[in-house]
């Protein structure tokens, strides 16, 4: 895959896993009470990027893995 589908594919993905994920461990560890919804904000912040990145370095060889595993259960490998 080269790089500008790859950013973008990681970019996606993290804009739509980062606010699901930090809602609910943000609600998970603090509670629902008064001021949740900003601390969540501020772990959205730092998850965003975070997620951004690893996303970009871990879908390449996350895509070619399967193949591998399926090449290997049919004994082609």
């Amino acid at each position: 895959m080269a790089a500008k589908p790859g950013l973008i594919l990681a970019a996606l993905m993290s804009s739509v896993m980062v606010p699901i994920v930090t809602f609910v461990v943000t609600v998970l560890d603090l509670g629902w009470r008064a001021g949740v919804l900003g601390k969540r904000v501020k772990a959205r912040l730092l998850a965003r990027p975070t997620a951004a990145i690893t996303a970009f370095l871990i879908l390449p060889p996350a895509r070619r893995l399967p193949e591998r595993i399926v090449a290997l259960i049919d004994g082609r490998y």
